[in-house]
């Protein structure tokens, strides 16, 4: 769906050149792409998640060994001993630290999914990025106050 300019203010914020819809292509492929990117912005999203999984098991790690140690000063070293042979250290999977995992993730299917993200773009609207949000802002905006115009 092509996009009509409005008058006012809101011309200016019409779908500039990088996001623009490349001539020919038809809405059901626009939606197509911005859905593929939906799902991209969401894979980002969920390697976020693991990241933080990353970030708080090293945390833990960190202060469970802070509290063995004092576990250790108040005399309770056997207690310490055990739980630093069995928890402290531990891999989250079977071989893997959550660095490891990360990394597996990262290679196995994250990068794949950049590739592929990348080639829809390429392909089908000449790599630009959010055409099918720049065309919806462009129909939602409104010649309104200008004090969130750049």
């Amino acid at each position: 769906m092509s996009v009509p300019a409005t008058s006012g203010a809101a011309v200016a914020e019409q779908p500039d050149p990088a996001h623009q819809r490349p001539a020919g292509v038809d809405d059901a492929t626009v939606d197509a792409v911005g859905k593929i990117g939906e799902a991209f912005e969401l894979l980002e999203r969920a390697r976020g998640a693991l990241y933080e999984f990353h970030q708080r098991i090293g945390w833990v790690d960190d202060t469970l060994g802070e509290g063995l140690d004092q576990l250790r000063a108040a005399g309770h070293e056997q207690l310490a001993d055990e739980l630093s042979a069995t928890w402290l250290g531990r891999n989250v999977l079977p071989g893997m630290w959550t660095f490891e995992v990360v990394e597996a993730f990262d290679r196995t299917y994250y990068a794949v999914a950049v590739e592929q993200e990348r080639e829809v773009r390429e392909a089908l609207m000449e790599g630009r990025r959010h055409v099918q949000e720049a065309e919806r802002k462009a129909r939602r905006r409104s010649d309104g106050p200008q004090d969130d115009v750049s």
